[in-house]
């Protein structure tokens, strides 16, 4: 498949600071998840793409044109930032149709996007209400909006789950994949794993302002089951729980949390810890409150990759 976006040899610092280091990617039609800690350059490389930045070294082009200083390109490209940049006392209806002047429809136009994109993110019933009322989630969605308002070919979406509850979630999931199947390219960032997971199996692991690693769901969960994970369980009696698992060869290591509830555990096999914690909890004698994973955030796992 041929590559809508081309970036080589991209590097970019500001004084002191290296946001990306020689970057050489090619980004196809569809959806590629662009994962990275935060500080990883995820923002410098979207930022570039979009023409809002100018690399030090290197470039970045759209079809084989050259994105920098290139506004005839910008009217295809739709850009979510991960940051809120609004003008707080002007309604979400008054926003987007603010940014759709710019674009030079007619005035009957602009009024159809802007309806339909607020529509899209089911923001119609909110479009008159000044943005400084909106909730966080409100205020993500309007961002959305006004990234896919004119209707563009390619999609930048900057940590665009980020403030949303789960349901928010499922429907921005399913809108972006929506785009996919219109032929769209759809470039997503997120730190959390299985938010990406949900969105395609094209992975870019940026760390540091350096591709880390490029591939498909499983190449990329190979480099990280060999990861140890990390499973904090909050119960009734962390102590009790702890010995149930003494001598347990899936497990690697046990500590304890300050706030004395909570057990942490270290394993090289997730399944097999949760199949024999499972059995502790029906054997009776431990109430398990709640069960998380630091490893859902990428941190843990871009500092084992880096080290190994």
């Amino acid at each position: 498949m041929t590559a809508v976006i081309t970036a080589t040899n991209l590097s970019k610092w500001y004084g002191n600071v290296l946001g990306l280091n020689d970057v050489s990617l090619e980004i196809e039609r569809g959806i590629t998840g662009l994962l990275g800690p935060n500080g990883a350059g995820k923002s410098t490389f979207m930022k570039l793409i979009t023409g809002q930045l100018k690399s030090n070294i290197g470039t970045v082009a759209i079809r084989g044109r050259k994105v920098w200083n290139n506004p005839a390109l910008f009217a295809g490209i739709g850009f979510c930032p991960e940051h809120d940049v609004f003008y707080e006392d002007v309604t979400g209806f008054e926003f987007i149709t603010g940014l759709l002047r710019f674009y030079g429809y007619s005035a009957s136009d602009i009024k159809e996007r802007a309806a339909r994109a607020l529509d899209i993110v089911e923001l119609t019933k909110d479009k008159d209400r000044l943005i400084r009322g909106y909730s966080r989630g409100m205020r993500q969605r309007v961002k959305f909006a006004q990234a896919i308002a004119h209707d563009p070919e390619i999609v930048i979406l900057d940590e665009p789950l980020s403030g949303l509850d789960p349901l928010g979630k499922r429907k921005l999931i399913k809108l972006i994949k929506d785009f996919k199947s219109e032929g769209r390219t759809v470039l997503v960032s997120s730190h959390v794993l299985p938010e990406i997971e949900a969105l395609t199996s094209r992975i870019v692991l940026l760390h540091q302002g350096k591709i880390l690693a490029q591939g498909d769901i499983p190449y990329i969960r190979e480099l990280i089951e060999a990861h140890p994970h990390m499973i904090s369980v909050r119960s009734s009696d962390p102590r009790a729980l702890a010995a149930r698992f003494v001598g347990d060869p899936a497990i690697q290591k046990m500590t304890f949390g300050a706030d004395g509830r909570t057990l942490v555990v270290e394993t090289h096999s997730r399944d097999a810890f949760f199949g024999r914690l499972i059995g502790a909890v029906l054997e009776g004698g431990v109430e398990v409150e709640e069960i998380s994973s630091p490893d859902d955030n990428l941190q843990a796992v871009f500092e084992y990759l880096v080290g190994k």
